[in-house]
């Protein structure tokens, strides 16, 4: 698709760049969603239609490949499409009725208001088969889209849900995890439109590996005590699954969560002693925060020692006193230095390289000796509020 986008004199394609790499995107824009627990052939293409009477709202939207438009049907909107249309390449749809029309007058999609249960009744997955946009007029939304998510499972019929801003639309997309079809954006607002982009840049975000480094142990040390930190997650953890932690944010370790079993204590896969207060703690977004900033409702990066990575939301933080233990390492490929202060108690470990089954995941802080190999992921060490910048720094 080629988007031109007109002013008062004649300006080349090429001097909108952001523009020019929406027009690569195709009409049917759909946005690529995983999830930690829906297997890579279950990935959901979630679509997105806007539905606005902004200008801006259009042109940013574009911008981010959502070229799909929804207009009602009187003749100042078939106007106000035909004037966008002058401007950039979309796909205007038009809702008479509960019926939504393309420009060749083809039903493409129907309309649903759900204000009851009794609405959900007359929505059936193998009745017709167009799409189906649903707007939730009634206080209920999130149980009737899971109904709907249900019900659909397998149909190839997509669902699309009425959505006036980004949380919401998050609600719909994730609907007992597997989310609707896609939503429809129904905004005046451009920051709503930025909101929705940066959600679906995070989702996709956990679909690439990330590179982790052996590194050898130099140095384990008793330093005393300081104020760790607890991160109980709302996500369950897997055996080889942890958080990146680390005194500097050039080299985060990987600290594993405490769902491994012992004779002492009940596993917590909820749990990971990440270290004191002062320590990075890797962020979605790919940036770090203090472990001293987390709080309830913050999302952290959970990592397994393949570099397969999730988000998790933080449900709680507790902080308190405890002996600490000093663990430096060596990157093997550079050298260079990096580390961790942690809880000195056998419930901590740092996740281990992956050699086969039988090697083992984690080794407790208790057991760490020179020599040992752990996992350490290197990146930018200069941060600004936890944003990886370029500047020169030195860190000890």
């Amino acid at each position: 698709m080629n988007l031109i986008y007109q002013t008062g004199i004649s300006t080349p394609l090429a001097s909108f760049p952001l523009l020019r790499r929406a027009a690569r995107c195709p009409v049917s824009y759909r946005t690529i969603m995983s999830s930690s627990l829906i297997s890579d052939s279950e990935k959901q293409n979630k679509l997105v239609w806007i539905w606005t009477e902004c200008k801006e709202v259009m042109i940013a939207s574009v911008e981010r490949g959502w070229n799909t438009f929804i207009f009602p049907s009187e003749s100042r909107f078939r106007d106000l499409a035909s004037e966008w249309s002058s401007i950039a390449l979309i796909h205007p749809l038009f809702i008479e009725g509960s019926e939504i029309s393309n420009m060749q007058n083809q039903v493409v999609a129907r309309l649903f208001d759900v204000c009851s249960p009794e609405d959900l009744l007359f929505i059936q997955p193998h009745e017709q088969t167009n799409d189906l946009v649903i707007n939730f007029k009634g206080e209920w939304q999130v149980i009737p889209a899971e109904n709907l998510v249900a019900a659909f499972q397998g149909c190839k019929r997509t669902v699309l849900a009425v959505t006036t801003n980004s949380s919401e639309a998050q609600v719909f997309l994730e609907a007992l995890e597997q989310g609707l079809g896609g939503v429809v954006l129904k905004v005046d607002d451009i920051g709503e439109v930025f909101a929705l982009n940066s959600y679906f840049d995070q989702q996709n975000e956990v679909r690439n590996l990330l590179s982790l480094t052996r590194a050898t142990v130099t140095h384990v040390q008793v330093v005393g005590m300081g104020d760790r930190v607890c991160i109980d997650l709302c996500s369950l953890m897997r055996p080889g699954e942890g958080l990146l932690v680390g005194s500097f944010a050039r080299g985060l370790f990987l600290v594993h969560s405490e769902c491994l079993e012992s004779n002492y204590i009940a596993s917590r896969p909820f749990r990971v002693n990440a270290g004191p207060v002062h320590a990075y703690v890797s962020i979605p977004g790919g940036k770090t925060c203090y472990l001293s900033e987390l709080q309830a409702g913050k999302e952290v990066v959970v990592v397994d020692r393949n570099g397969k990575q999730r988000n998790a939301i933080v449900g709680r933080v507790k902080i308190e006193s405890r002996p600490l233990i000093l663990v430096e390492v060596k990157e093997n490929m550079s050298n260079e230095m990096y580390s961790i202060l942690l809880q000195n108690a056998e419930t901590v470990g740092l996740v281990c390289p992956c050699e086969d089954k039988s090697t083992k995941t984690v080794i407790p802080v208790t057991s760490l000796k020179v020599g040992d190999e752990v996992l350490v992921r290197v990146q930018g060490a200069a941060r600004h509020t936890g944003i990886e910048i370029q500047e020169f720094i030195i860190e000890r």
